[in-house]
């Protein structure tokens, strides 16, 4: 395990190894905690730190980000970092609440015409990713000495090696937008293109082809180069279409191109913006150089190894690889719907009102039509209620409470107002219900064993 410290002014010192001496200065008041990720203390003691040559590795990419802090004789962070999967989805829920409180609203002005996009504006799902990269070097940048930084933004400089090849000066500035798909008419020519004329099925040339959706049988119809590949005629017909057919599950070897895609948009970005916040000098480099190296020293290929690869410095004594993985702090709902339940009076099974529903998705629907669930509630077990939370607690999720005789893992809290005498209790939701099949207790009824403070980044591995 790898310690970070810093004096006793905040600046960063060397890291260390040494457990047991940093646990003994904790515990005689020598030392205090500075931060819990990386984990860092502050030696109350020290004036300075000294300090070595410290360069920090990042393989930057869509999905996960490789990380390598290292000096000559040891290295310090070897780790993979994974953005939040549902990122995008989140994005769009809040879009869509944001529509749906504004259109509430009755007497709200126009203000379509006050949209404007400013210079450099990237999608937030894209920024969020870029914001992560840099935030990453920055939170090293705070508790490490480090010296320079190496990032590698792309497999290969495909422009540069076609430049090369035709004798041409090399690439700068606007000519790296010049994509795969740069003078091309339509898609449909960019997908010929890429496909060298051939039937992807078949692989008959000379044929009239036509542009197919591979997803289509999961319901992608998106027109993104990687869901899309060349057939001919006689390939491309409804019958193949059909389920049992040679095109439904069908999945070809097609490049994808999200993260391609993501790094050509915010490689040069992601440099820019560690060089300004950090204020020191940033590499760039390649993954075809990173290659050549891995296999030199017949490492494995992790996203970690990568970042461990670059750079000047590639130490013997190494650390084991971790993953983190990205996750919530905070649960923003201020309100709660508990449905009610009732018992099936077709199976005796206790299900919710949502399950035994009039099925109608649509004001113009009626509400006794075949799809009416309503029939078959029979005796009412649990009544519906609305929970607000109207104060602030200071147990956070993933924290430990005592309950009865078991303990339990808080997943969250909210409060619960007594109509008649309007008092407010404070309700603690479990991740797992307890032996009595209780989900959630009054906190009063339990004590507190552990309060866990939620970092940004989950430890996986």
């Amino acid at each position: 395990m790898t310690i970070f410290t810093v004096d006793r002014s905040g600046r960063p010192g060397m890291p260390t190894f040494n457990i047991r001496k940093i646990r003994r200065f904790l515990e005689c008041g020598k030392a205090e905690i500075f931060r819990y990720h990386p984990f860092t203390v502050k030696l109350l003691y020290a004036e300075s730190l000294d300090v070595q040559p410290v360069e920090m590795c990042i393989d930057a990419g869509d999905k996960h980000i490789g990380i390598s802090v290292k000096s000559q004789k040891h290295e310090f962070v070897h780790s993979q970092y994974d953005p939040l999967p549902c990122e995008k989805e989140r994005h769009e829920d809040r879009r869509r609440y944001r529509r749906m409180r504004r259109n509430r609203l009755r007497c709200r002005k126009p203000r379509f015409d006050n949209r404007y996009k400013t210079d450099g504006w990237l999608a937030p799902t894209v920024e969020h990713k870029k914001n992560l990269h840099v935030n990453l070097a920055v939170m090293f940048k705070g508790v490490c000495p480090l010296t320079s930084i190496t990032v590698e933004t792309g497999a290969f400089d495909t422009q540069a090696l076609e430049a090369i090849e035709r004798g041409l000066p090399l690439p700068e500035g606007t000519d790296y937008q010049q994509g795969p798909r740069y003078r091309m008419n339509t898609l449909r020519d960019a997908v010929f293109h890429r496909d060298s004329h051939t039937c992807r099925l078949c692989g008959g040339k000379g044929k009239v082809l036509r542009m197919h959706h591979v997803g289509y049988w999961k319901g992608d119809h998106s027109d993104r180069m990687g869901n899309l590949v060349t057939l001919c005629t006689e390939c491309h017909t409804a019958a193949n279409h059909k389920k049992g057919g040679p095109l439904y599950g069908w999945k070809p070897k097609v490049m994808p191109m999200k993260g391609a895609a993501f790094m050509n948009q915010v490689r040069f970005r992601i440099v820019e913006e560690i060089g300004e916040k950090t204020g020191l000098p940033v590499k760039v480099t390649w993954g075809s150089a990173t290659k050549t190296v891995r296999k030199y020293y017949c490492i494995r290929k992790t996203h970690a190894n990568d970042a461990f690869m670059m750079g000047a410095f590639h130490p013997a004594h190494r650390c084991g690889e971790q993953v983190f993985c990205k996750q919530r702090r905070n649960d923003r709902r201020l309100q709660k719907f508990y449905d009610a339940a009732y018992t099936d009076i077709r199976d005796g099974k206790e299900k919710s009102g949502q399950v035994l529903s009039c099925g109608r998705t649509k004001r113009s629907e009626p509400r006794r039509s075949a799809r009416n669930l309503r029939l078959f509630r029979g005796h009412k077990v649990k009544k519906g209620h609305i929970t607000i939370r109207r104060q602030r607690t200071q147990i956070k999720p993933g924290s430990q409470v005592r309950y009865g005789n078991e303990t339990l893992v808080v997943h969250g809290t909210h409060t619960r107002r007594n109509k008649k005498s309007g008092q407010v209790s404070i309700r603690v939701e479990f991740t797992h219900p307890a032996k009595n099949g209780r989900k959630s207790a009054d906190l009063r009824k339990m004590t507190v064993v552990r309060n866990q403070y939620l970092n940004a980044w989950k430890r996986v591995t």
